[in-house]
């Protein structure tokens, strides 16, 4: 049986999802949140999406950083200052700046393919 991928989406409650406007012409691949541009909608529509295509295979989280920051999360953000909204493979920070599904879906790939 294949190792379940751990996806961390990381940010605040009410920011948005991306730096770029949100329409229907974007390249995030994601429509349903469409056109709140805001991260949980956008969190919720990447979900659903993942795990149509890639089902038990991966577990999904939503890190609200609103309130209390994991140690993990705050031992990334001293050292990398990230851009917020930000994606954890495994644990391993993946320079994104943004949700966007065919990103994810790249990086999923390659942590599938190392196996």
């Amino acid at each position: 049986m294949a190792a379940i991928i751990s996806i961390e989406v990381v940010g605040l409650k009410d920011s948005t999802c991306s730096p770029f406007p949100c329409d229907m012409t974007r390249s995030c691949g994601l429509y349903e949140c469409h056109p709140s541009g805001r991260l949980v909608p956008a969190f919720e529509a990447l979900q659903k999406e993942l795990k149509g295509q890639f089902g038990s295979g991966i577990e999904m989280k939503l890190v609200l950083i609103d309130e209390v920051v994991p140690e993990h999360i705050r031992e990334i953000i001293a050292s990398r200052y990230p851009p917020i909204p930000f994606v954890l493979i495994n644990g391993t920070l993946v320079p994104m700046g943004r949700i966007s599904l065919p990103l994810i879906q790249k990086e999923i790939e390659k942590v599938r393919n190392l196996r």
